[in-house]
């Protein structure tokens, strides 16, 4: 009896080596399964993008980690997945710790972002400087109300430290929720305050949020003297991004450590091609390439 079951656990272990063996082998550009990792600040805009591509591509299948930007390079480092989508590029640290492994690492830049400070409709001040939000940071007085953050160790946490110099923010005037739609509604349950999302957040919110995101206003922000954008404030919309003038923009990545020929590669393909660029362009994000627009002229 004993032998018995042994040959089934042999018989059982052979067949899933077989079939995992049989899964890597249709891994290909357009098929086969990936796990991406997924900084949670640029959420709407990946999941518009996946949902297209695996449309368009039935056999594949995209597997999102949405994580806060400090636990998502964590991952990355553990070899948990092996495409991440970042709002920054790796640190010399972080690239050789891949390439002593021989692994090539392929950065594709997709798309310019800008952070949106919002406030509630109610709020009669639209306006705010990027003195006023380095006050706050530092825990100085400031015209502004408390600053709302998606999480502590997110990526626009990390945005705003290096703008203001600062290693750690302030015990008050500063908050860090969890996730972006915990600012939101935040930012909406609290007049006066003060949220700091991506502006995909707030050009094409989920469902359940749309209501509160229409009751919600976009502030103009004003650089500092000497610095594109000091000369009026600006908003987060695609027009004032492209000029470069409004102050509190990023650029996103989607980084692939695969080693070789892989579906995240096919997938970072599709973001930089021209079908991928055209859904950045309509998320309201900057595209890292403009489209190109073709007009049919009947005579």
């Amino acid at each position: 009896m004993f032998r018995l079951r042994s040959f089934f656990i042999l018989v059982f272990a052979v067949t899933v080596s077989s079939c995992q063996q049989k899964t890597a082998e249709v891994q290909t550009y357009t098929s086969g399964t990936e796990v991406l990792l997924v900084d949670e600040s640029l959420a709407p805009i990946i999941e518009d993008q996946t949902y297209v591509f695996e449309s368009t591509y039935p056999d594949a299948k995209l597997n999102l980690v949405l994580k806060s930007e400090n636990e998502l390079i964590n991952a990355f480092m553990d070899d948990t997945a092996q495409v991440a989508i970042l709002s920054r590029e790796l640190t010399d640290s972080e690239r050789k710790h891949f390439e002593s492994r021989k692994i090539k690492i392929r950065v594709n830049r997709f798309a310019v972002d800008g952070i949106a400070l919002i406030t509630h409709n109610s709020v009669k001040d639209t306006t705010a400087t990027v003195e006023d939000i380095i006050r706050v940071l530092k825990g100085e007085s400031s015209r502004l109300g408390n600053l709302v953050f998606d999480n502590a160790n997110s990526s626009t946490v990390r945005y705003f430290k290096e703008l203001a110099g600062v290693k750690e923010l302030p015990a008050k005037g500063v908050y860090a929720l969890k996730t972006n739609p915990e600012v939101i509604k935040y930012v909406y349950d609290n007049p006066g305050t003060i949220g700091v999302v991506g502006v995909n957040w707030i050009v094409q919110p989920p469902v359940e949020l749309e209501e509160q995101v229409g009751s919600l206003k976009i502030l103009g922000v004003k650089n500092v003297q000497g610095k594109p954008g000091s000369d009026a404030y600006y908003r987060p919309f695609q027009n004032d991004i492209a000029l470069g003038v409004y102050p509190l923009l990023r650029s996103l990545y989607i980084i692939n450590c695969e080693g070789g020929p892989g579906l995240g590669t096919g997938f970072a393909s599709f973001i930089a091609g021209e079908r991928g660029q055209r859904i950045v362009l309509k998320s309201g994000l900057l595209p890292d390439s403009i489209p190109p627009r073709e007009i049919n002229i009947i005579k």
